[in-house]
């Protein structure tokens, strides 16, 4: 039984996962979360960043942002990384990631997320229906918000990886 608020895969970070054998695999449009999935909160495009996104590119990736952040915040970030970019996307909501897809000119059979939090990213890539991958937060000094869900995501997670080490035996 597959339990929806469960990650299909899990990263230590976004920079952690082998993104060349995903494109093997047919991969070919990547949405990512910005804020604790590719940097600490608010904070512009790092090197660490700009590498990645290059790297992708080279891969053959193609990639959009998808925040519930302000125009000028995922603009300001995007300057230096030139993907794709959706702005005030309501995730968990549907919406935002078929755009996404649609932007990018892929689809859900060939399109992975990567980011952060259980009841935004996870939750609006399993309602797309995409394979979702969760990553570690970058940094645990977050708005009040976000402090608040992250209580009920380490009561998911303790029984995720209970789970997992229990299917293991």
């Amino acid at each position: 039984m597959k339990i929806r608020l469960f990650p299909d895969e899990y990263y230590s970070s976004a920079y952690a996962i082998d993104y060349k054998t995903k494109y093997d695999k047919g991969y070919r449009g990547i949405i990512f979360d910005i804020d604790n999935t590719l940097v600490p909160h608010g904070a512009p495009a790092d090197d660490k960043a700009k590498e990645l996104f290059l790297k992708l590119t080279n891969i053959g990736y193609k990639c959009c942002l998808l925040s519930n952040n302000k125009e000028k915040r995922v603009s300001d970030f995007n300057k230096e990384i030139g993907a794709y970019y959706i702005c005030n996307a309501s995730k968990p909501s549907r919406r935002g990631y078929e755009n996404a897809m649609k932007i990018m000119g892929t689809d859900k059979s060939n399109t992975f997320f990567v980011g952060d939090q259980i009841f935004t990213d996870l939750l609006g890539a399993k309602n797309a229906d995409l394979l979702m991958c969760l990553c570690k937060p970058i940094d645990w000094h977050e708005e009040i918000q976000i402090i608040f869900k992250r209580i009920p995501e380490r009561i998911v997670m303790f029984f995720y990886f209970l789970t997992r080490h229990n299917k293991r035996k």
